[in-house]
């Protein structure tokens, strides 16, 4: 996606990643197949290009470091990608610079998780490499230990909360801040992933200006350019709490490709160029679908639905060009623009209903 953005603007294009068959492969100018999380690869490449940006974080640090060194302009900066990249460190970061987050501790392995059992319930995460609900155990009591991390990870108290929203953040190299509306998240409850979102997002007033506040003292925080997206909690006692931060694109803005002036991917391509980051200004209402493997099946991908959900003023579909699906994979997303919000709702419940993602193997249940 921020590929077929930069199709706006004369730029030469770049894409590292080990699998030829990937999406972006065909939508660059110049495609690498090698490994993202090898030191001579992601060096060789970036010796090569002017900017340097990420599309996850599972990265080699050490690379990126060595480049920053010599002269490439690598966005967000080295020591923001490995501030993030560790969940652990990330949640350190928040408490020494009093961002307010859950109360949290650092495990080094189950033995730990056991000795705290009276922290529970918590989130046990991996402190690398979890993503898209990857990396995350739900831990309600000593009858869950079973399930808990062996490797290094964190407990998260659990929070009760009312929403989960998120709110974008852009940073220009000059240090020019603009904050996008918070957006409102639904997750599904067992793949633990975005369902679907809404922007921006049911809050007050004050609820909205503190949930900018403190994105923007988040982001400020790690000292670094980039677009970076603040997952945050919104809690039954109306505080608001950092969850996590994504220092790139991020799934709880594909919103913004139609239901904003200007997109996230645009945004990125802005701050990359050095360009003036402008106002995203909401376009009404807006909702973000994801399209997701459904369950019985895998296989070479089909789409079921579009005709229907196209016919719809205001639905746009994005399919990620991925050749095969499986229960739980992002295949895709929707998304829906309207001026009038319940019509918006109306109108993603008839998508939800209309449009599946199957392969042509049934699997078992």
């Amino acid at each position: 996606m921020l590929l077929q953005a930069a199709g706006n603007y004369t730029l030469e294009t770049f894409v590292l990643e080990n699998d030829s068959t990937c999406p972006a492969a065909h939508l660059c100018h110049h495609f690498t197949l090698g490994d993202i999380r090898d030191y001579d690869t992601v060096y060789a490449f970036g010796k090569h290009v002017n900017v340097l940006t990420i599309e996850i974080e599972n990265i080699n640090i050490d690379a990126l470091f060595q480049l920053q060194k010599e002269g490439v302009k690598v966005i967000p900066s080295p020591e923001a990608i490995a501030i993030i990249k560790d969940k652990g460190v990330q949640k350190q970061f928040y408490a020494d610079n009093n961002i307010p987050t859950a109360p949290f501790l650092l495990t080094d392995d189950k033995t730990t998780i056991e000795a705290n059992v009276d922290f529970l319930p918590a989130a046990n995460k991996l402190r690398t490499g979890g993503y898209d609900g990857k990396g995350v155990e739900l831990l309600f009591g000593a009858d869950d230990l079973s399930r808990a991390f062996t490797e290094p990870s964190l407990l998260e108290k659990m929070v009760d909360i009312q929403k989960e929203i998120a709110v974008l953040v852009a940073v220009g190299i000059d240090g020019t801040t603009v904050v996008y509306a918070p957006t409102e998240m639904v997750f599904d409850p067992k793949l633990n992933l975005v369902d679907y979102l809404i922007a921006p997002a049911d809050l007050s007033e004050e609820q909205i200006k503190t949930a900018e506040s403190i994105a923007l003292q988040a982001v400020k925080a790690l000292q670094s350019p980039g677009l970076f997206a603040v997952e945050l909690f919104l809690s039954t006692n109306d505080e608001i709490l950092v969850n996590e931060i994504a220092p790139r694109a991020h799934n709880s803005g594909h919103q913004t490709i139609e239901g904003n002036l200007i997109s996230q991917y645009d945004m990125q391509l802005r701050i990359f160029q050095q360009l003036p980051l402008g106002l995203p200004t909401n376009r009404g209402f807006s909702a973000m679908y994801n399209l997701i493997g459904e369950a019985g099946s895998q296989g070479n991908t089909m789409y079921q639905g579009l005709d229907q959900a196209l016919a719809i003023e205001g639905v746009f579909v994005h399919q990620y060009g991925k050749a095969t699906t499986k229960p739980g994979r992002k295949m895709g997303h929707v998304t829906i623009v309207d001026n009038n919000k319940a019509s918006l709702l109306e109108k993603l419940s008839m998508v939800k209903r209309q449009i599946h993602v199957i392969g042509d193997k049934a699997i078992a249940l």
